[in-house]
C-alpha cells in the first residue's frame, strides 16, 4: 500500500527517485526497495517522505481519495505495515487509513520484545502512546519509562526514542503521531 501511493505521489510530483533521496535524506536504494514493497518506512520515515513531498503523512497510507468529516475503520479494515509475522520486529497497523484530522495518524502498535531490532527513532512533531495491553518500556536515551495497561506517555517525538514490550505477553499499544503541519495546513 505505501509502496503504491508513495511512487504514484513521486510521480504525480514530476520527482524523481534520486530527487526524493536527497529531499528525504534517505538513500535512492532504500527508497526504491520501499517503492517495490520490499521495505516498510518507519513512521519516522513516513514523516520524513511526507515532509519531503510536500504532503501530509495521511496521504502515503490513505486507501481512498478526499477526506471525510467522519471515518469509521473496522478491525478488519486495519492496514498492517511491518511485522511480516516476526515478532523480534514491531508490527504497526493503521487504525484510520481514510484519514482523519490532518496530521494526527492513529496505530495500533505491537512493540518487539528487545530494543536489538529497533534504532532510536526522532522526527518533527509529538507522539502520544496508550497501552491498550501489557507492559512496555520506552527508552529516551538518557532515561527509560516503564508503562502498564492503562498507562499512557505524551512526549516532544524530536526527543531520541524508542518502544519495546516486557513481560511475557506482547504489548499492544495505541500510538498517535501528529507532525508538523504542511504549507497547505490552516491549523496547529
Amino acid at each position: 500500500m505505501v509502496a503504491v501511493r508513495l511512487k504514484l505521489l513521486r510521480k504525480q510530483l514530476g520527482m524523481s527517485l534520486q530527487e526524493l533521496a536527497d529531499r528525504s535524506e534517505m538513500t535512492k536504494s532504500y527508497l526504491s526497495k520501499v517503492e517495490r514493497g520490499l521495505s516498510t518506512p518507519s513512521i519516522a520515515a513516513a514523516m520524513k517522505l511526507a515532509q519531503a513531498l510536500h504532503i501530509d503523512v495521511n496521504e502515503l497510507f490513505s486507501v481512498a481519495g478526499g477526506e471525510e468529516a467522519i471515518s469509521v475503520v473496522r478491525a478488519s479494515e486495519r492496514v498492517e505495515v511491518g511485522g511480516d509475522g516476526d515478532e523480534s520486529q514491531p508490527k504497526y497497523e493503521i487504525i484510520s487509513p481514510k484519514g482523519g484530522h490532518r496530521g494526527l495518524v492513529p496505530f495500533m502498535i505491537t512493540p518487539a520484545a528487545d530494543f536489538v531490532a529497533t534504532d532510536f527513532k526522532e522526527h518533527e512533531g509529538e507522539e502520544f502512546l496508550f497501552v491498550h495491553r501489557g507492559k512496555i518500556e520506552i527508552d529516551f536515551a538518557d532515561h527509560k519509562v516503564a508503562l502498564s495497561t492503562g498507562d499512557s506517555v505524551h512526549f516532544n517525538a524530536r526527543i531520541p526514542h524508542r518502544i519495546r514490550s516486557v513481560g511475557a505477553t506482547r504489548a499492544q499499544v495505541l500510538l498517535v503521531v501528529k507532525g508538523e503541519p504542511t504549507d497547505g495546513d490552516a491549523d496547529a
